[in-house]
């Protein structure tokens, strides 16, 4: 029997972050769940069977409490074969010459800056490693090609996480790391709920969206985890098929 592969979830408390660790979990991975809040993660652990689950709490926009992550990682399992990297977070929807560079900063540190550590903790595991190499998924968002109107902290981040995928992808081939991005289109999580009730469009007006279950970006993701290293989806968009992003809206 196969050696089980270890994979690590940022974010894997609530939402996506957690959908994608059990189904992870369900393929076959020991997942390490990563995220600021202790409860949250044991809310997801104890959704997996025992001793599949790891929890670590971890800031992912902190260097030293990255590092200390990923030598958990290493002492307890002495590889890495995926990194999902899915921690983030938003600003409050307000015009953006009143965003305060504190809003500003928590963004970019969750979405971005934690991305590129984690990112950059995942190679020296994996460069190292017997058997080489790895994967690492990147939770982009539509938001990586249109932004929403009051969204600016975010889209950029989501934007600039698209330039760290394809970096990733370039720098990580003489590793045999590669390195992919989902792009998810109104996943029904806690962030994005509020869509049920009305959200601003780019005209002006407030309407309602559609959700899609957030299986359907685990099963994806899943899928895009169980390729050999040789092969890569490089972005897929999982998306409602009605939501106001395609056309006109």
């Amino acid at each position: 029997m196969a050696e089980a592969k270890i994979g690590l979830v940022t974010g894997a408390g609530t939402g996506v972050g957690q959908a994608v660790s059990l189904a992870l979990v369900e393929a076959g991975f020991h997942v390490v769940l990563c995220g600021r809040r202790r409860e949250p993660l044991e809310a997801t652990a104890a959704k997996a069977p025992k001793d599949r689950t790891l929890v670590v709490t971890a800031d992912v926009g902190d260097p030293a409490s990255v590092e200390q992550l990923f030598a958990q990682v290493r002492d307890r399992f002495g590889r890495l074969d995926l990194l999902f990297n899915n921690a983030g977070t938003g600003a409050p929807p307000i015009p953006l010459e009143d965003l305060t560079f504190e809003q500003w900063n928590t963004v970019v540190s969750a979405n971005l800056t934690g991305a590129f550590l984690c990112t950059q903790q995942a190679f020296k595991i994996m460069k190292a490693q017997q058997p080489r190499g790895g994967r690492i998924i990147n939770n982009g968002s539509i938001s990586a090609y249109a932004p929403r109107p009051n969204s600016a902290p975010y889209t950029a981040t989501k934007h600039a996480i698209s330039g760290l995928t394809k970096s990733t992808s370039l720098d990580g081939r003489k590793y045999d790391i590669a390195c992919g991005q989902i792009d998810i289109g109104n996943a029904e999580t806690d962030m994005a709920r509020k869509m049920k009730d009305g959200v601003p469009q780019a005209d002006g007006s407030i309407k309602a969206e559609p959700l899609i279950d957030p299986k359907h970006v685990a099963n994806a993701v899943v899928y895009m985890a169980s390729l050999p290293l040789d092969t890569n989806v490089q972005f897929m968009t999982v998306m409602a098929t009605k939501m106001p992003y395609v056309g006109r809206g």
